[in-house]
């Protein structure tokens, strides 16, 4: 996963498709924390100089379930205190609203 990222926003545009849907046929709530998680890794990344984050507490509400097809995960540092960072995510699929995601990340020096 490579997602685009700059002061501390970041973006990331993944095709589901059908390796990627559970049994019911809706995208894995998984894959969904994964991409939320990276591309809010990503943001960070690009906020801070000579620290790595780590995900400390991640909490996702799945607003609807998601298909196959083009999904579209944003990320932005909403947060940022001495050791601890607090991120804001979305996925959308279709311009509608999949999964809305808070995570605070611990920074670790490199």
């Amino acid at each position: 996963l490579s997602p685009e990222a700059s002061d501390g926003r970041a973006t990331l545009t993944v095709e589901a498709d059908e390796r990627h849907l559970n049994a019911a046929g809706t995208v894995h709530g998984g894959m969904l924390a994964t991409l939320v998680d990276a591309t809010m890794g990503a943001a960070i990344r690009s906020a801070v100089e000579g620290e790595t984050p780590a995900t400390s507490q991640l909490t996702l509400t799945y607003l609807r379930p998601g298909k196959s097809g083009p999904l579209v995960v944003t990320a932005k540092v909403r947060t940022r205190g001495d050791n601890l960072t607090v991120c804001e995510a979305d996925i959308e699929q279709d311009g509608t609203s999949l999964v809305h995601a808070l995570a605070t990340f611990a920074l670790l020096q490199n």
